[in-house]
């Protein structure tokens, strides 16, 4: 089995990843807030998870993995929009969940297992909050409720930073119901117009760190084996969430491994509004950016490293793109030569490819791998080529494999010499069948010195015009 390696937050270590049940691996990712549309930096942490997500269904089984990324839909933010637009809330935040779907399906993201919301959890939110009061965790004043931070002294482990550092960096909100200037809200009242809920402090809402934690605890239980989000998330959002949820399950392990993904930057300057050069998924999508090419952008860069959006890597992507898919139109992968590979054992993916990808989600260098592999000639390197693109998720549905304009390998080459093409490796087959070997040689000949690549794969023969394809030399043949 392949070795996956993670570089854990969590021990500051890249670990080898062993799953808590192999049979039964789980992983949740901190998913947005939805008042509004998804921009490139909130692409990102679900991008990695996607990745991720692949990964592990390829190595442990489809069947064995459970990916839980969560809506929040209680939030101020979004009765901010709601106040403002005059809308009711409900009615904000289903259209913005539908426009992320849209948005993300675009780019090629696989749905995870489950996607709560914050408001179907209430109860389990409730339930949680009275048991760390009950256990000394946390305390009611003037109608909300904070989490007592000198309660668990594990605080700070996660982001590396003692409370007094947390404190100097942070902005903390001074109440004085708080007993400690570092303890948090887990649950506040709510006025009128704004969402609320019954419970034993009172009508109110529950603040947002509680939200993760009740709800990875309700899906995947008190111990789980990936957590993640953005490095923005370290703290608090992700220390809050440890510090609940161990003083809520003390037996249990919460995450064992954290994977953070850095920021974005656009033509080397941080994504600001103030800057003019903040945009979101849906901008690029109507201005014409294909799905695909924002995946492979973002995937050029390991998950680790700042990633800088450019107008010359999304020209380069593209050119990738219209390179890669039209040796996929030009070798016929499709539905019925994929089922041909799998039924000779041959659709599975390249070993190199995804030892390197399994070393750390190392995207960057499994694209290199495939360029490698996209200039072979026999039939293992380009299943290898074509499965790499469909675990990169850089082709998702091979009945519709895309093609950009100017795409090479089919697009380019006039119907007529196509068809002549089509016409002289069937004469081959034909002769093949009939043991003309002769003749059989003779097609070769004819098709090697007008510079088509034929390559035979799953039982077929595919073509595409190589670098020094001439069509005259096919006609009167």
């Amino acid at each position: 089995m392949t070795t996956i390696r993670l570089n854990n937050t969590k021990t500051r270590k890249r670990e080898e990843f062993v799953p808590i049940e192999p049979q039964n691996i789980r992983l949740y990712l901190c998913g947005p807030t939805v008042y509004d549309r998804a921009h490139m930096g909130n692409l990102r942490p679900s991008l990695v998870f996607d990745v991720l997500f692949r990964l592990l269904k390829e190595v442990y089984g489809a069947d064995h993995v459970t990916y839980v990324r969560n809506f929040t839909d209680v939030d101020d933010k979004i009765n901010a929009r709601a106040a403002e637009s005059g809308r009711a809330i409900g009615d904000i935040t289903a259209e913005t969940i539908q426009w992320y779907h849209d948005d993300l399906d675009a780019v090629g993201l696989q749905r995870p297992t489950h996607e709560p919301r914050a408001t179907a959890h209430i109860p389990q939110m409730i339930a949680m909050i009275a048991d760390l009061i009950a256990k000394g965790h946390a305390y009611a004043a003037e109608g909300h409720v904070l989490f007592a931070v000198d309660s668990y002294a594990e605080y700070g482990a996660l982001s590396g930073r003692s409370i007094d550092d947390m404190i100097a960096g942070a902005r903390v909100e001074v109440a004085p119901y708080k007993r400690n200037p570092m303890d948090f809200v887990l649950w506040k009242p709510s006025g009128d117009g704004v969402p609320g809920w019954d419970s034993p402090w009172g009508y109110g809402r529950p603040g947002w760190h509680i939200e993760c934690s009740a709800m990875s605890h309700e899906l995947l239980g008190e111990s789980f084996d990936i957590h993640g989000g953005g490095n923005d998330l370290q703290f608090p959002h992700h220390e809050n969430e440890i510090a609940q949820s161990a003083c809520a399950h003390p037996h249990g392990e919460f995450a064992r491994y954290w994977v953070h993904n850095e920021m974005l930057q656009v033509e080397g300057k941080k994504m600001s509004k103030s800057l003019g050069n903040f945009f979101t998924i849906r901008d690029l999508l109507d201005q014409g950016v294909p799905g695909e090419v924002i995946r492979l952008v973002m995937l050029g860069t390991h998950y680790s490293k700042t990633m800088d959006w450019t107008e010359a890597r999304r020209a380069e992507a593209e050119g990738t793109l219209r390179k890669w898919y039209g040796i996929l139109h030009g070798h016929g992968f499709g539905p019925e030569l994929i089922a041909a590979l799998e039924a000779e054992g041959k659709w599975q993916p390249d070993a190199e490819f995804l030892g390197v990808l399994a070393n750390d989600l190392n995207t960057s260098g499994a694209l290199a791998r495939l360029h490698v592999l996209a200039k072979g000639k026999t039939p293992v390197a380009l299943a290898g080529f074509a499965y790499g693109l469909q675990m990169l998720g850089l082709v998702n549905d091979w009945s519709a494999i895309p093609q950009f304009d100017g795409g090479e390998a089919g697009a380019g080459v006039a119907t007529a010499v196509a068809e002549r093409v089509d016409a002289l490796l069937a004469d081959r087959a034909a002769a093949r069948a009939a043991k003309d070997w002769a003749r059989a040689d003779e097609v070769r000949d004819i098709l090697n010195a007008a510079g088509v690549q034929v390559t035979d794969v799953g039982g077929q023969a595919t073509w595409a015009p190589g670098p020094n394809f001439d069509a005259a030399k096919l006609e009167g043949v």
